[in-house]
Order: structure tokens, then C-alpha cells, then sequence
């Protein structure tokens, strides 16, 4: 099969969706707390800061992923099996994009300059992709793409 008839289909809305939303829930439960506790911040507004990050990393994850796609099929490339090395190309890349959006968020929500959210950002950094790329890899396995079926 070519990338003008790809083995997999790719996935519908909702599927990107569930996709999405699971992921930030996770987040939300893991970085919230940690937030508040090692910024001597509340939760309240530790956890504001975690729902609007939330929804604009949903946004982007959304169309990040879709883009991703259609770059392997203009590429060539299948869209399953993904490769070690691919996953870890997805996920810097979503998470570089990201930055872009939480930097002044986080500046503005926490009271602090840009530069100090960028290094605050860049710890999450290193713990961000590790979780992303074990996410993706057990979305893929829990909720596999569908196989397109062969045309008669």
C-alpha cells in the first residue's frame, strides 16, 4: 500500500478528542499537586493555572496531531507501527510548540517574568515528554487505529 491508500485510517474527532481530554486529566492529576507544593503556591490557583494550560495544550494537541498525520502521509510514511525514534520526534515537537503558549501563562499566573517561567517550563520539560510518549504509546495499544478495509 502507498500513503494515498494508507493500512490505517486515520483517526475520527471523537477519537482525538477522548485522546486529548484523557491526557490533560492525567496532567492536571499529577502536576497540580507537585506545582503547589514546590512553588509554595495554592492549589486554587496552582490548579487554575493547570485548567487553562489544560485546555490551550488540548487545543493544540488536537490540531498538533492531526498535522503530525498528515505530515507521514505526505512524507510517505505509515501511520502504524510508529517507531521508538518517531514517538520521540512526536513528543518533543508537541511540546516545543507548547511553550510557545505556556510561557505567559505561566508568568502571568504565577506573578513571575518570562525568563523564570521559561526555566520553569523547561523542568516540566523533562518530565512532560517521558509521560507523553508512554501515554501515546498506551493510547495506541488501549484504542488502536482502525485498519482500512481493502476496496473490492
Amino acid at each position: 500500500m502507498n500513503a494515498a491508500d494508507p493500512q490505517f485510517e486515520l483517526r475520527s474527532t471523537p477519537d482525538r478528542i477522548r485522546h486529548a481530554v484523557m491526557f490533560e486529566l492525567m496532567l492536571v492529576a499529577i502536576f497540580v499537586p507537585l506545582g503547589a507544593y514546590f512553588f509554595d503556591q495554592s492549589m486554587l490557583r496552582v490548579g487554575a493555572l493547570g485548567i487553562g494550560l489544560s485546555l490551550v495544550a488540548m487545543a493544540s494537541n488536537y490540531l498538533f496531531n492531526i498535522a503530525f498525520d498528515h505530515a507521514l502521509l505526505a512524507l510517505h510514511k505509515p501511520l502504524q507501527p510508529r517507531s521508538f525514534r518517531l514517538r520521540a520526534l512526536h513528543a518533543t515537537l508537541f511540546e516545543v510548540t507548547l511553550l510557545v503558549f505556556s510561557v505567559p501563562m505561566v508568568a502571568y499566573a504565577l506573578e513571575i517574568d518570562l525568563l523564570s517561567a521559561l526555566l520553569l517550563d523547561v523542568g516540566f520539560l523533562f518530565i512532560t515528554p517521558i509521560v507523553t510518549f508512554a501515554y501515546n504509546w498506551a493510547y495506541d495499544v488501549v484504542f488502536p487505529m482502525k485498519v482500512r478495509l481493502p476496496k473490492i
